[in-house]
Order: structure tokens, then sequence, then C-alpha cells
């Protein structure tokens, strides 16, 4: 989040700059200063500003290159699944606030994941349409995870399509076409790299045509996911 985003929830609103400084605890002059983008917008401020607002998880904060630069973490993926509403894991209680694009870089970047967690994955793709694309793809391309990102779009285009939800899927095609320029040769699993040397070779032979394009070893498919019926 910027201040120009900032200065458009305010608007979104109806708020003068007076009224949003209230709120935020700032002075008016001050908030002028970041919306025209003189002063940076605080993480501090930021995450109040995401409350105040009542903003959506895709304008919390996203840090450039943080699964090249950042130390590995443990995450709770079932809990950041269930705080951005997937209803899989709609029985935990969570408060864990991260931006769909950074629980879906993350997932995608785990050797391995719980079956449930990555069925969730295209369900982010479907759901948070308008996530920072840009940023994702990017980050993608940085750990060579293209492929993965590619297979869960097209789950989540196919998904689209059989609701009939054609604006998802005009969105959805627009970055398939830019990861597809992408696409990598090299054999990949859609975060099961522990699977066993025999259950490799039969992946080979009955994988779906989507994950054999995206060469990838996985069973999974667009219409067997739990939310696209």
């Amino acid at each position: 989040m910027d201040g120009k985003a900032l200065r458009e929830a305010r608007r979104t609103k109806n708020w003068t700059q007076t009224d949003a400084a209230k709120a935020l605890g700032v002075t008016q002059a001050y908030l002028s200063m970041i919306e025209s983008g003189s002063r940076v917008l605080s993480k501090r401020l930021g995450r109040k500003a995401l409350k105040v607002f009542d903003l959506p998880p895709t304008a919390w904060p996203l840090q450039f290159g943080t699964s090249m630069s950042s130390p590995p973490r443990k995450h709770d993926f079932g809990a950041e699944l269930a705080a951005l509403g997937y209803p899989g894991f709609a029985y935990l209680r969570t408060r864990v606030r991260r931006n769909p694009a950074a629980v879906l870089l993350d997932a995608l970047n785990e050797p391995n994941l719980d079956a449930r967690v990555a069925e969730g994955l295209p369900w982010l793709a479907l759901t948070y349409v308008d996530l920072d694309w840009d940023w994702l793809v990017r980050n993608a391309k940085l750990t060579d995870r293209q492929n993965r990102l590619g297979f869960a779009v097209s789950l989540a285009s196919e998904v689209a399509e059989a609701k009939r939800e054609s604006e998802k899927a005009r969105k959805l095609g627009r970055w398939l076409d830019m990861l597809e320029r992408a696409r990598l040769a090299r054999e990949d699993t859609f975060c099961h790299d522990s699977m066993t040397k025999a259950e490799r070779e039969w992946l080979r032979d009955h994988r779906s045509p989507v994950a054999s394009h995206w060469n990838l070893l996985t069973d999974m498919e667009g219409k067997h996911l739990a939310y696209g019926s």
C-alpha cells in the first residue's frame, strides 16, 4: 500500500483528508504529504489504514523478493487460507492476516504440502483474481515456480468457466498467456516432491493434459475440486 492507494481508499469512503487524518491519528498536513508521495507510508500506519478503511486482503503489504532474501519460515497454510475465506478450512479460527498473493507464492515454493492445502491454491487465484499479479509472476519466476503457478491458474480458469464467471476467466487468461511464455521444460510436482518413483512413473501416464502441459506430476483436476461444482 502506498500514498496513492491510501488516497483512493479515503475517496471511496467519501472522507476528507481531515476525516481520514483523525481516524488514522495523524495531522491533515502529514496525510497530505503521504498521499502526494513526498512522505513514505510507514508499515505501522499502513496496517492501521487497512483496518480503518476496511480494505480487502489484496491491499495488505507485500515485500518484493521475500522468497529469495528472507530465511525460511514455517507456515500454517490451513490457517492462512481460512483467514482468507477458503471453505475447506472454515472450521479453523484464526486471525492470520496476509496478502493472498504472498500466501500463494509461499505455498508454491513448498516442496511438500498437505493435499488439502494444495487444493486450495487454485481457489486463491479464482477468489482474489485482482491480486497483484505483476508481483506474483515476477517472484514466481525468481524461484522457477512459474509452472506451478501456471497450473494453479489453469485450474482456477477451468472452475471460472464451469461456473460461467466469464470476467474472472478473462482476467485469469491474461496471466496464463504471460506464464505460458515463461513455461519451463523441466519436470516438477505440484508441491509433492516426496512422492515415490513408482508414483512418478504412474502420473506420467495418467496425469491430465493440463498437468502434462505444465510439466507437473499431479493427479489434481479442476473438475474434482470441491469448490468447482
